[in-house]
């Protein structure tokens, strides 16, 4: 195991912090997109490495049912725990990696962001320590365009003053905003559970608003969950499509030169 272990997060809390990357192998849109190189390593190498230098996460692992993304992972030194071919969701995963490992956080971390900041993961565990009130947090940012606001590539947040998110969606939501930067807030892919709910959610049904939507995250909100949003800054270039590859490795080759 490359992880960090043996800290217990944050001081007085006493109970383990677990990061869990969920990777399938199959994607419509992309198949192998884990595997795909980028600067020549694999993306979910990418993804590891990055979330390896959070100060929180005391164990972090890769959660697939493929061999090939097994072989990989454990070929660069990660943690793999192999999962069910029947998990729907990178959700159902996380909840089945949390099943047999004693945690009281579990933070779900996409494998298809390699520009991943640990620092965010951080911060996103803190924030739910802090929120006695919500059962998971997950991070938002600021929508930058009409293009992007109008994308179902790129899941809208609907938040309350207190930071409780009321709906995520893929339509543009708040409806009719002429300058969406003003008012619209993308959705960052990653989630920090607090284990038992992570373990209700896996045993609850998915809900029409979760399939109509094809968005995990709502199966929560539908059982009535609390979900605290955290504003965050950043660059964020999660990798959809092939063609994103090659802006992923720009964003990399200006980090190198610094």
């Amino acid at each position: 195991m490359r992880g960090k272990m043996g800290r217990t997060g944050k001081e007085g809390i006493g109970r383990r912090v677990i990061g869990v990357i969920p990777a399938r192998y199959g994607s419509s849109r992309f198949p192998g997109k884990p595997l795909a190189p980028i600067l020549g390593k694999p993306m979910i190498q990418w993804v590891y490495e990055r979330a390896s230098r959070s100060k929180r996460l005391e164990r972090l692992v890769v959660a697939t049912d493929d061999d090939r993304i097994a072989a990989a992972v454990s070929g660069f030194g990660g943690e793999v725990v192999m999962t069910g071919k029947a998990c729907a969701s990178g959700m159902d995963r996380c909840a089945e990696v949390a099943s047999s490992v004693p945690c009281g956080i579990v933070v779900d971390i996409q494998g298809d962001e390699p520009l991943l900041m640990p620092e965010l993961l951080d911060r996103l565990v803190a924030s739910l320590d802090d929120a006695p009130w919500a059962s998971i947090a997950t991070p938002y940012r600021r929508c930058e365009s009409v293009e992007e606001y109008r994308d179902p590539d790129r899941v809208k947040v609907v938040l309350g003053i207190d930071e409780r998110i009321l709906y995520f969606s893929r339509s543009p939501v708040p409806h009719g905003l002429v300058e969406p930067a003003e008012g619209a807030f993308i959705h960052v892919g990653i989630y920090a559970f607090r284990q038992e709910a992570l373990m209700a959610l896996r045993r609850g049904p998915r809900g029409g608003l979760e399939m109509a939507e094809s968005l995990e995250q709502l199966r929560a909100l539908e059982a009535g969950m609390a979900i605290r949003g955290l504003r965050c800054e950043g660059t964020f270039v999660g990798v959809d499509r092939p063609g994103d590859i090659s802006l992923v490795e720009e964003y990399l080759r200006r980090e190198r030169r610094g």
